[in-house]
Formats: C-alpha cells, sequence, structure tokens
C-alpha cells in the first residue's frame, strides 16, 4: 500500500489521542439514522467486554451531507453506556469522527479503511474491530466476538459468519464464497462480509502491500483482505455472529457496480498469488467461534424478471467479450440459455404470466458457471481483453445465474436454500483442474 503514513492534516488529531489497546473503526456515507445505534454498541461492548483496556471508536466518513459525523460525536457520553452495564471501565472511551482522503482521487469503502488502518497503527493497537454503519442487527456483543479470537486466541484475522436471508450476500454466494474455498483451500463462508477482526500485526502488513487500486479503495476492499490474510500466511478464523440487518440491495437493481469492483480485484488477485493456490486441492473449514443462533433474518424481495432480462441482454450488449473471453463449449451452452431467459421474459410480459411460471425448467447449472468463472481467470491471465471489459462481461452472465439460484430455491427456507450455495461451492472444487491445467499450459 503506497504512502501508508498518516496524511498530516490527520497526524495531529491523532496523536491527542495517545495510545490504545483496541479500537473500532466505523466507515460511513449518509447513516445518520443508524450510526448513532451502531456506536452505542460498540460503545457497550468496549464497556462490557474488555474494561481493562484503553478503547476508542474512529468513525470515517466521506463526507456526509446528513449530519452522520455530528451523530457520531454527540450521542449519549460515556456514563450513559457504563450505568446502564453496571461496569466501570479502568479507561475512558475516546472517540472522533473525520473525513477520511481519497488515495489517488478515488474515494470508497476501502479508502476509508485505510484511513482507519493507519490510525490504529499509530495508536498501536492489539485489535481493530471493523463494522459496517447501516447495521440494525448489532449487538454489543459483536465486538467481544471479533476481538476475542485476536486477543485470547492468538488469531489474526477474524471473519463474520452471518445468518443471512437467501437472497441476501449473492456475490458472496456465488462468487467470492466457491472461489475462495476453491483456489485456497479455506471455507470462510462470508470473504466479504464487512463486519471483521484484525490484529495489529495483520495491520502492518496490509499498510505494507503495494498493489492497491482503484477498485480496492471501493467495494474491493473485503477481498483483498481476505486473500491478503490468506497469502501472506496469516491466522485466520470465523465468528458467528447471527442475522445480519442492514441496508441489503436487489442484485438486479443496484449490486451492478459492487460485482465489478469485487471480481475486477478478485481477478487481479489470482493471478498476484497464483503460487499459493496452484497447487491446493480440497478445501477444510477454518475454526469458528461464537454461539449458534437460530434467528430468521429478513426477507429480501429481488426483481427475477429484470435479471433474467439483463442476462438476456448479454448477447448484443457483451457478446463479442463473451466470444473473447469464454470457451467455445461454454459459449455456446450461454447464448442458449440468454436465449431462452429472452423468450421467459417475452411469455411473462405479453401473457401477463408470472416469471416463475414463464421462466419454466431455466437452469444456469452450478459446473457451467464454475467454468465460466475459471474462464474469466484465465482471460485475464492471459491478458485477452481489458479487465474493465472483461468484468463487464460478467455482470449479465451473473445476473443469469443468480435468477437461475433464486427460481431454485424459491420455496425452501434459507436455511435449506444454504445446501445449493454449498453445492455450488463443491462445483468450484471439482472443477478446478479445468482451471489449473489451462493455467499452467498457459505459462509453459
Amino acid at each position: 500500500m503506497p504512502d501508508a503514513a498518516l496524511p498530516e492534516s490527520l497526524r495531529a488529531e491523532v496523536q491527542r489521542l495517545g495510545k490504545a489497546d483496541m479500537m473500532v473503526g466505523i466507515p460511513s456515507f449518509k447513516n445518520a439514522q443508524t450510526i448513532g445505534y451502531v456506536v452505542r454498541a460498540a460503545h457497550a461492548g468496549l464497556v462490557q467486554y474488555f474494561p481493562d483496556l484503553r478503547p476508542v471508536i474512529i468513525n470515517a466518513d466521506a463526507g456526509s451531507p446528513d449530519g452522520t459525523q455530528r451523530v457520531v460525536v454527540e450521542t449519549e457520553p460515556p456514563d450513559y453506556i457504563e450505568e446502564i452495564l453496571l461496569v466501570r471501565p479502568q479507561n475512558t472511551l475516546k472517540r472522533m469522527s473525520l473525513t477520511y482522503p481519497e488515495v489517488d482521487g478515488v474515494g470508497g469503502k476501502g479508502a476509508a479503511l485505510r484511513t482507519i488502518f493507519q490510525i490504529a497503527r499509530a495508536l498501536e493497537v492489539k485489535a481493530l474491530v471493523v463494522v459496517d454503519s447501516d447495521l440494525r442487527s448489532i449487538v454489543p456483543e459483536w465486538i467481544e466476538l471479533l476481538a476475542g479470537p485476536i486477543l485470547k486466541g492468538g488469531f489474526d484475522y477474524v471473519a463474520p459468519l452471518y445468518s443471512r436471508y437467501k437472497y441476501d450476500g449473492t456475490i458472496t454466494n456465488t462468487v467470492t464464497y466457491p472461489l475462495t474455498r476453491a483456489l485456497y483451500g479455506l471455507r470462510i463462508r462470508q470473504p466479504i462480509g464487512g463486519d471483521f477482526g484484525v490484529s495489529g500485526d495483520l495491520i502492518r502488513h496490509f499498510l505494507e502491500q503495494d498493489d492497491w487500486t482503484a477498485e480496492v479503495s471501493k467495494f474491493g476492499i473485503d477481498i483483498w483482505m481476505t486473500t491478503s490474510a490468506i497469502s501472506g500466511g496469516f491466522a485466520v478464523c470465523q465468528t458467528r455472529l447471527g442475522a445480519k440487518v442492514h441496508d441489503p440491495k436487489d442484485p438486479g437493481a443496484d449490486l451492478g457496480p459492487m460485482f465489478s469492483q469485487v471480481v475486477g480485484t478478485i481477478l487481479r488477485l489470482t493471478r498476484r498469488h497464483a503460487e499459493r493456490w496452484l497447487d491446493v486441492q480440497g478445501s477444510h473449514d477454518v475454526p469458528a467461534y461464537g454461539f449458534e443462533r437460530v434467528i430468521d433474518p429478513p426477507p429480501l424481495k429481488v426483481d427475477v424478471l429484470r435479471l433474467l432480462e439483463e442476462f438476456s441482454k448479454g448477447r448484443l450488449n457483451v457478446g463479442e467479450e463473451w466470444e473473447t473471453a469464454l470457451s467455445g463449449e461454454n459459449r455456446g451452452v450461454v447464448i442458449a440459455l440468454a436465449d431462452e431467459a429472452a423468450g421467459a421474459v417475452d411469455r411473462a410480459l405479453r401473457a401477463d404470466r408470472s416469471v416463475e411460471a414463464a421462466a419454466g425448467g431455466f437452469h444456469f447449472a452450478d459446473e457451467l458457471w464454475a467454468r465460466i468463472i475459471y474462464d474469466a481467470v484465465l482471460a485475464h491471465h492471459d491478458e485477452r481483453l481489458p479487465l474493465d471489459r472483461l468484468v463487464a462481461a460478467l455482470v449479465p452472465l451473473y445476473f443469469g445465474r443468480v435468477a437461475s439460484l433464486i427460481l431454485e430455491t424459491r420455496e425452501l427456507t434459507s436455511d435449506q436454500a444454504e445446501a445449493y450455495v454449498e453445492r455450488q461451492a463443491r462445483a468450484f472444487e471439482l472443477a478446478k483442474p479445468y482451471l489449473v491445467s489451462r493455467w499452467s499450459a498457459s505459462a509453459a
């Protein structure tokens, strides 16, 4: 990570904080309605579970116009939290909100986290916990669950394990989980979860890396962190947080840019860390902490018709890229599926039928999806397309894959639908020789 020192404008403010043992970082943008609750929960967790440590809460904001930063600094004072918990900590909690600087002219979640990492290193913290600013389900225990494995168990990176609605987290379910598992052999269920714990050693490692890109400054940051921790040989675990209730997004309406940033980052990382994954076979569980929670997360409405329509449009919009990136066999199946999706959309609109009835037996197979993602990895490795065009070509394919999963699991509970995610992950593992043989042949 180039120029990892704190910007001059922030040094004096951070120096006034002194040193800290434990820090909670909260990146934000226009979260005035929710961030006060997040700050109170984080404060309560620090007081209740780590009363002997020197705590600090840092909010890195993108310049929100809705008063997000004011809420952070004006929410209930420490005495209120201590009274309701009947705990008297040894050290006074310090709290600061700042507007984070862009990285090479690019702002976003990753740029906010870079500033949080820089502050954590300057304060010499032993553990950093980062939580999203739109959370409605965070409780004080989350702070212990995310920091405890670091302070008590010797781990460096703590990834979250959520109970999520079956259609929440589609980028995770279809790309980052199965691909990370197949490549590196670790079953990290939420590699881009948003709420995590990091040791002081891993913070320093993050700040020493030289592969910071525009995508990492945005939503690529989470998969970058997980992959950097794995490839650097750091101790990784998971912790059970229960349901994640936040501002979920319809994959067809909201997740296109996020998909591009996450997948662009993960494709670049496969080339950077090839020596780490080429010889890995199979996968194994990583340690998981926290009590299992039986919670039904809130449902998320998804526009399946729009997903199918966007997939079918890919034939015209990115057909040239499909021809360049995909193998002939995979491309032929994709074109046939896109034609089928177009027919389903037409039937639904003309006959006023439900999309479920119109789509009939539309099925985007696990094995096909795994080979398509591997085709993309190979296309990037061989530099057949600029990365932005390659990722853009994957977006409609992702929409088609998600539509298929929704249609297949529409009658299932979220727990039952999880079996389909696991089935897909196994398909990625079984198809890995397809990737390795072609990668090795290209490198020869």
